[in-house]
């Protein structure tokens, strides 16, 4: 089976196209844990807890737990998911690209170390430096077209011959590629109509969609513009805005209900 495979049936079955980004930090950990690495986990597992119900996935940013030196964290959590439900999938976002030996490397570092079910790429050194993750047919690799940062204009809008780069990033990814039928974009939810777009480009493209919640992206928005004919084809992440819905206590009950006020929206599009 497929990553989107996976990725639509999990979809089904919880009625949801909500991802939950783990991008933890010890220094913003409720004050009910201690300030130490083991912490990390700890509290990943709590979200965890919290939202495995509802989520088609979990996307952990690899560098907060580099910049920890909390990869065995990473690994953990890793495995507790797949130990509470191993439908539910991973996305090790960590926006690599290099040139294609090294990339092979990274490739093994996201499938084979951390055992995820996809990972998101830089197209910007062209496809050699996306092939060798694009290689292992069951995962998925979403590739970075527009992103959700106010300066990603300032490449990504750059036009050429009537086309936007972004566009063209897309097209290439769609139409040239997607050869193993693996390939996703990654689309920021605070541009919607360029989500339109992109959509009119590939119907059946699979999207990461970061950006709704802290960031300001409109999730009715997103799903007015992002699905396919089909009512699938988006992983819509929220991060700060699910784990950190409290510093107190209460931290998890209220990371539940912050990712169900989205799951609830959401379900409408199921019942259409």
């Amino acid at each position: 089976m497929t990553f989107y495979q996976r990725l639509t049936e999990i979809s089904i079955v919880h009625q949801s196209f909500l991802c939950v980004g783990l991008d933890t930090e010890i220094n913003k950990l409720p004050e009910c844990f201690k300030k130490r690495r083991e912490s990390i986990f700890e509290f990943n597992k709590a979200i965890i807890d919290a939202t495995i119900d509802l989520v088609t996935c979990y996307k952990p940013q690899i560098a907060y737990y580099g910049a920890q030196g909390a990869e065995l964290e990473l690994e953990k959590t890793i495995e507790y998911i797949k130990s509470k439900n191993s439908a539910v999938q991973v996305i090790l976002d960590s926006k690599r690209g290099d040139i294609d030996a090294t990339a092979k490397q990274y490739a093994q570092e996201s499938f084979v170390r951390f055992q995820a079910d996809a990972v998101t790429v830089n197209p910007y050194m062209g496809f050699d430096t996306i092939e060798p993750f694009a290689t292992y047919k069951d995962k998925g690799i979403f590739v970075l077209c527009k992103t959700s940062n106010k300066s990603s204009v300032d490449f990504q809008n750059l036009s050429f011959d009537g086309e936007f780069l972004y566009q063209k990033v897309a097209k290439k990814v769609a139409y040239e590629w997607n050869k193993n039928h693996n390939l996703g974009l990654v689309i920021g939810a605070t541009f919607p109509d360029e989500i339109l777009s992109l959509r009119k480009i590939d119907d059946q493209l699979p999207f990461l969609v970061p950006g709704v919640g802290s960031q300001g992206g409109d999730l009715a928005q997103v799903l007015a513009k992002g699905l396919s004919r089909h009512k699938q084809g988006v992983v819509i992440n929220s991060s700060r805005g699910i784990i950190y819905a409290s510093a107190g206590q209460d931290f998890q009950l209220k990371a539940r209900e912050a990712a169900l006020e989205l799951v609830v929206e959401m379900r409408k599009h199921f019942d259409s």
